[in-house]
């Protein structure tokens, strides 16, 4: 059937379709970017650093000339062998778990989604790329129940850089495995396919067969539009990297790496006075909203109960606050906790050690930051608060704290947790925003007003959430390392 014939997504109804089974494909009709760089880029970063997405980067010319002269296919081929080659594959299926849904979840094009989340019959999606990248996200984001994509060759657990037989899954072998598929069941209701690929051999097998047209100008659907938001994930690459953008995270290498080191030492021999101007100096704004209560002499150091972004954040916080702290982690590389200026005492997981350990920093007078999500999340989430601060100090600062950065995430899950702070040195620009809230009252704490733990910790997370826009959960450190790394999250653990 020629394209110009077949009706749009548009003009497809989407109601009524609770028994109707659907067939999709993903590149430029489920997802709205056509083009499978960024997504092969990110996978290459993850799993190779700066060295395999260079390595891409210089096969992009390559795959570009085989995707126009020859095929879709060839191109395939190209960006599979220069991302893949000699990559364990737990590795890949570790990024294509935990890095890649963020990404596909926020290209996801609205008319397409439409129709397939309002199919309640079998839901199948068909993409060209390798099956191992799209799998997680489709299956366990989109409830999706067959995934048909291009397999890989591998040797002893390692990609070979090669597909497997019977080739990159595109025009008639696409066909036979969406027939098979359907071959115990009556045919699909609808197909869905792009109209730049011409790859209309599957929507014959469909009842109702619609394209997605090219445009410029489509917004994808928001988060709140998902079955299930993406709440964490891992990767260093703040941004989709397109060629352009995987060009110039290359050309930045030069300057960003002394430029961490410069910025990493000036931050470690520094007086905390003078913090705050040496970030802003370096390139690193903070900028404070309220104040601090004043240091008051004789008594308990107070608590500053902090969301969490990165390890820096004590840093940031510190050099606001404008005098000495102590921060209390659960887990942190040595080098990081080194390299710090602000001292920090690390918490043992054990209730009643990490409880002393606490009230004898807050009975020395000295002021405590801590961080009861216990781990660091990037979107706009709260983990659970502990409540252990609750219990040990009335004293307590609740303390907003958000970080932007544009090129790099400095905080990672199953990557080398050294490297964060080096991370977050390394980005052009970063961006911190301290907010102080109000100490809270006699009547808000459990000392003054006989609430527990349990309540003053949550209204705690309520406040810090309603300064930030960012929404209250009850999912914890434990939930974020399990599902991303397989671990508790204790620096050295291995899955």
């Amino acid at each position: 059937m020629a394209a110009g014939k077949t009706p749009t997504i548009k003009q497809c109804v989407s109601k009524g379709r609770e028994n109707d089974s659907v067939v999709a494909e993903m590149d430029g009709a489920l997802l709205v970017q056509r083009g499978s760089f960024p997504y092969f880029a990110l996978v290459a970063f993850d799993v190779g650093g700066f060295l395999r997405l260079l390595l891409l980067l210089l096969a992009a010319p390559l795959a570009w000339i085989s995707r126009h002269l020859l095929s879709e296919s060839a191109e395939v081929r190209v960006l599979v062998f220069a991302c893949f080659a000699g990559v364990k594959v737990r590795d890949i299926q570790s990024a294509a778990h935990a890095v890649l849904p963020k990404h596909y979840s926020e290209d996801l094009h609205p008319d397409t989604w439409r129709v397939l989340s309002s199919c309640g019959g079998r839901k199948c999606v068909a993409t060209v790329n390798p099956r191992i990248m799209v799998e997680p996200f489709l299956k366990n984001y989109l409830d999706v129940d067959f995934v048909l994509g291009t397999e890989i060759l591998s040797w002893r657990g390692v990609a070979t850089g090669f597909v497997a037989a019977p080739g990159v899954l595109s025009g008639e072998a696409k066909a036979v495995a969406v027939g098979k598929v359907f071959e115990d069941s009556s045919v699909p209701e609808i197909g869905i396919g792009d109209v730049e690929t011409s790859d209309f051999l599957f929507m014959n097998l469909c009842k109702e067969k619609y394209t997605v047209p090219s445009k410029s100008r489509i917004h994808p659907v928001k988060p709140d539009g998902l079955p299930k938001p993406v709440i964490f994930h891992d990767g260093r690459l703040v941004q989709k990297p397109t060629p352009l953008k995987a060009l110039l995270i290359i050309l930045w290498l030069p300057i960003a790496v002394p430029l961490s080191i410069l910025r990493v030492i000036f931050a470690a021999l520094s007086p905390l006075s003078l913090t705050y101007y040496i970030f802003h100096t370096l390139g690193c704004s903070i900028t404070i909203k309220g104040a601090p209560p004043p240091k008051a002499k004789n008594s308990n150091g107070v608590a500053f109960v902090c969301s969490h972004r990165s390890l820096v954040d004590s840093v940031a916080l510190s050099a606001a606050i404008g005098r000495s702290t102590t921060s209390v982690a659960y887990s942190i590389a040595r080098l990081t906790e080194i390299a710090s200026p602000v001292k920090t005492r690390r918490l043992t997981r054990n209730r009643i050690h990490d409880a002393k350990i606490i009230s004898d920093i807050l009975k020395s007078g000295l002021d405590l930051i801590i961080f009861p999500e216990g781990t660091t999340c990037r979107e706009k989430y709260l983990l659970r608060f502990s409540s252990l601060f609750a219990e040990l100090t009335d004293g307590i600062v609740p303390v907003a704290i958000h970080l932007r950065g544009v090129m790099f995430y400095p905080s990672t899950v199953r990557g080398h947790k050294w490297m964060d702070m080096f991370f977050f040195a390394m980005d052009p620009r970063p961006k911190y925003e301290v907010t102080f809230l109000d100490k809270l009252s006699p009547e808000q704490t459990c000392g003054g007003s006989g609430k527990s733990c349990y309540e003053v910790a949550n209204n705690v997370q309520k406040m810090i959430g309603r300064a930030l826009k960012f929404e209250c959960t009850n999912l914890t450190r434990k939930d974020k390392y399990r599902m991303l790394a397989g671990t508790d999250g204790l620096v050295g653990e291995k899955r």
